[in-house]
């Protein structure tokens, strides 16, 4: 009968979440793993058939911390800006995992639409959010969002790696003016729609 092991899953993925918080994926090593357990490579290998399965179960749960990310941040704000300030704020807070979820330097997308796929379904909850609120056809919703999520990222991807520091007042307005100089462009016709990939 094999041995009882020393820690569950969960204790294991916590840990290895706290490892790369602070050294991102590549520190995260079976020695160093281990290290942090206090224990052995061992045991970690009884729990989990190698280093790629943790890894996938860390990203999982990196994404999982992001998407409760938000649960700070004022209720009073509309949704689709509060998306936008969590991606931001936790570039910021929580720069290594920013990297794991979203600088990816592995990520096989070609262009925003195959990007768009990753993003599902937070990109679709929100542009049915923007037709119904702003009265925009589906193109112009997804035009909106994608500009706005590319501006976006690029704070979080600037505060990810130490580049800016924002207050979360600069962060707000900074959103808030992009958005606004998009929607007009969109109301006014002088951006151009995006229809949907057909692929």
């Amino acid at each position: 009968m094999p041995p009882k092991p020393k820690f569950t899953r969960e204790e294991v993925i916590r840990a290895a979440l706290q490892l790369v918080s602070r050294k991102g994926m590549d520190g995260l090593t079976a020695r160093e793993l281990g290290e942090s357990l206090g224990s052995s490579a061992r045991p970690i290998f009884t729990l989990f058939k190698n280093m790629e399965e943790l890894q996938t179960e860390v990203r999982a749960a990196a994404m999982r911390r992001f998407e409760t990310y938000g649960n700070q941040i004022s209720g009073d704000m509309p949704l689709f800006k509060q998306i936008g300030m969590r991606m931001v704020l936790f570039g910021m807070e929580e720069p290594k995992l920013y990297q794991l979820l979203f600088m990816r330097e592995n990520r096989k997308a070609a262009g925003f639409d195959e990007l768009f796929g990753e993003l599902d379904p937070t990109a679709t909850a929100c542009i049915e959010l923007l037709c119904r609120t702003y009265d925009l056809s589906v193109p112009d919703a997804r035009a909106l969002f994608e500009n706005v999520w590319i501006h976006t990222f690029g704070m979080g991807a600037l505060c990810a790696t130490g580049v800016c520091r924002f207050s979360e007042e600069q962060v707000s307005s900074m959103l808030t003016t992009e958005f606004q100089a998009m929607l007009t462009l969109i109301k006014l016709g002088r951006l151009p729609s995006k229809e949907p990939s057909s692929r």
